[in-house]
């Protein structure tokens, strides 16, 4: 896989600011480093670019409904851009009991959030960006024994220097190089119509991959009674 030197030039070369074997200067170095870092963190909260839902636990404490997560929280883990279904929790028997994800309208009028239960059934996660940690509040609060599973988005790969590789499956790169491009084409020419093409096509492309598979789901409120049929009713 390409460094992002490598990829840097490319999309100056796609701008015609740099030719074959140029190289980046210092200046150029920090400032487009920190240009494509923002953009890779505006990609990490479109869904469609997360090509993976990674899977966590965490022992959970008696009593403690709530657990900070990210790099030095008590979920120590990269930060989840979002966590989504299926959660559960699993006690020392490896039995697993599901969790409802709920918003914070929902979590806000539990009147009474410190009560102790046998197994939480609600989870809320307060993604508010607090030193680089977001909340994740369980009701009612565990019992001792069990352990916290959760599903959840990852932001996507970071940049820590120039001579950093890129770590993201195939057709990510292009993707990169041809709307790095356009990120920084203000100030510059503007970028062909062809790699706008490209780059509006390689985007989709990953898109198209990443989405998850649509299915039907009924509510347990409008499911048929015995004896109907869905199609012809009672």
């Amino acid at each position: 896989m390409a460094s992002v030197s490598t990829m840097i030039l490319r999309s100056l070369r796609l701008l015609g600011e740099k030719e074959p074997g140029d190289t980046l200067t210092s200046a150029e170095q920090t400032d487009y480093l920190n240009d494509l870092n923002s953009m890779m963190e505006s990609w990490s909260i479109e869904r469609a670019f997360c090509y993976q839902i990674v899977q966590e636990s965490l022992s959970l404490s008696s009593s403690v409904g709530s657990y900070t997560i990210g790099s030095g929280g008590d979920f120590n883990t990269t930060r989840p851009v979002k966590i989504v279904d299926p959660c559960f929790i699993r006690d020392s028997s490896n039995l697993d009991s599901p969790l409802r994800i709920i918003d914070a309208t929902a979590y806000g009028r539990i009147v009474q959030k410190t009560i102790d239960g046998t197994y939480p059934g609600y989870l809320f996660y307060d993604s508010a960006y607090a030193s680089n940690l977001g909340t994740i509040r369980l009701y009612p609060e565990p019992q001792a024994g069990l352990t916290l599973f959760i599903n959840s988005w990852k932001q996507l790969q970071s940049f820590a220097s120039v001579s950093t590789v890129l770590a993201l499956p195939p057709g990510y790169q292009r993707a990169i190089e041809t709307n790095f491009a356009i990120e920084i084409s203000g100030g510059f020419s503007s970028v062909s119509p062809e790699v706008a093409k490209i780059a509006k096509e390689s985007k989709a492309a990953i898109k198209s991959l990443n989405l998850p598979d649509a299915f039907l789901r009924i509510e347990a409120g409008l499911v048929p009674v015995y004896g109907s049929n869905i199609l012809t009713g009672p």
